[in-house]
């Protein structure tokens, strides 16, 4: 039965306030109450009605795999020990009366922290209808683990959920629903987005039973669907991948006796994809499969490899050719036969004057001299032709990056990416 004001009240209520009605009324209502004991105990179910406002959502932590949310968290049940009759059907209340009456024991299953704000006083909200109907709100940041599939990383999707139910009740004794249809339950504030590489693309509310040693219990859920923005990795690690590997094609246009100009393009290329692939790692979780990402980079760095390893190639034979010209040079410069005839002639004619000899000897190195230097610039026109590796490389090379790359983006921009829903037992 619901308390009402007697008789003798009732004749003063144009002489008293409200307050001290509401006063008289709540000192009536907690007379004997017994916070410890649910409502309907021993009779029926109690019902949770629950619903959540989202004040901002963000940011998301991929290397710790959770996000933080910041919510007006809201639940309503009906105490019929608390109904009453007075001149208002609603009855705004401070929150020290909720240490007064019995609250669910509501917890967050996937929550690793949770702050209840204070300032200045406890952010809580509590009303009282004549029927004995409560509406407790409170306002919460919590901190909720967000598993995650990241093999389509950065073009991945995730759905964060945020579950919560009773602590001690099974369902025989206090069951959670939602206070409206499951699209409004749950709903987020159109500036409330805090994150700079997701999209929030939607949210939906859900009711799940899950069945432990202690009992069944109810769990709500409410996932956040996010996307992905995958234009920060495309200017920090797409692009310079990219380029990187052009940049190792651009050896195969050097001559093959620059083999310091082509040892940097090899080296440097390499070691800036050994850079390339640290980084890229590190806003990563240490995940035991590979993502899109690596295997991207994995290619990319295939490429450079092989370009540094087709230049060595080159250089290889490159040299074999070399070394046999240079024989054939350097037996142009010292033939046998001239010098001794050379030396024939400065030993063996004495009666010459001091000038002819000279002029014969000078006329006779001239000679060899211009012979030896034609000899030597035939090899050289060889050793400085352009390789057939090199030639094939040039069109082989981008064409297969080039089909890697369309293979790439269209398989993995047209398919639907991996949502991973875990449901964490009590």
């Amino acid at each position: 039965k619901c308390l009402s004001q007697s008789s003798e009240a009732q004749k003063e209520t144009g002489t008293i306030d409200n307050s001290t009605v509401f006063t008289r009324i709540l000192d009536g209502l907690l007379d004997g109450y017994d916070n410890r004991l649910r409502p309907g105990l021993g009779e029926n179910v109690t019902e949770i009605k629950t619903n959540i406002f989202v004040t901002s959502f963000g940011p998301v932590s991929d290397t710790e795999m959770e996000y933080t949310i910041d919510v007006f968290f809201r639940q309503s049940w009906k105490d019929e020990r608390l109904c009453f009759k007075g001149p208002m059907e609603m009855l705004p209340l401070n929150n020290l009366l909720a240490s007064n009456i019995w609250t669910p024991d509501t917890f967050f299953l996937n929550g690793k922290k949770s702050i209840a704000h204070n300032m200045t006083t406890p952010n809580k909200l509590l009303r009282l209808k004549d029927d004995g109907t409560l509406l407790y709100t409170m306002r919460l940041t919590i901190s909720a683990e967000c598993p995650m599939q990241l093999e389509d990383f950065p073009m991945d999707a995730h759905a964060c959920p945020l579950k919560f139910g009773s602590y001690a009740y099974p369902i025989s004794e206090v069951v959670y629903t939602w206070s409206q249809e499951a699209t409004k339950s749950v709903s987020v504030a159109e500036d409330g987005s805090r994150l700079n590489q997701y999209h929030l693309t939607g949210q939906s509310a859900g009711t799940e039973n899950i069945h432990t040693s202690r009992g069944q219990y109810t769990v709500m859920m409410a996932h956040f669907y996010l996307k992905r923005k995958i234009g920060y990795f495309v200017i920090q690690t797409y692009m310079p991948c990219f380029m990187t590997v052009i940049l190792s094609q651009v050896s195969f246009w050097l001559n093959r006796e620059s083999v310091p100009a082509r040892t940097v393009f090899g080296v440097t290329t390499v070691l800036t994809m050994t850079t390339l692939s640290i980084s890229a790692r590190n806003s990563l979780p240490k995940v035991a499969y590979a993502t899109a990402m690596d295997w991207f980079i994995a290619v990319c760095y295939a490429f450079v490899f092989s370009a540094l390893i087709e230049f060595a190639t080159v250089n290889y034979f490159t040299k074999r050719s070399w070394a046999w010209d240079g024989k054939k040079a350097l037996e142009a410069q010292h033939p046998k036969k001239p010098n001794n005839v050379c030396s024939a002639g400065v030993n063996y004619t004495p009666n010459l004057t001091k000038d002819v000899s000279i002029s014969t000897i000078s006329n006779t190195t001239s000679v060899q001299l211009r012979a030896s230097e034609a000899k030597i610039l035939d090899p050289k026109k060889t050793y400085n032709s352009v390789s057939k590796i090199d030639k094939m490389s040039r069109i082989v090379f981008p064409v297969l990056f080039g089909t890697f790359n369309l293979v790439y983006w269209a398989t993995y921009l047209n398919r639907e990416p991996v949502v991973k829903r875990v449901v964490t037992p009590m």
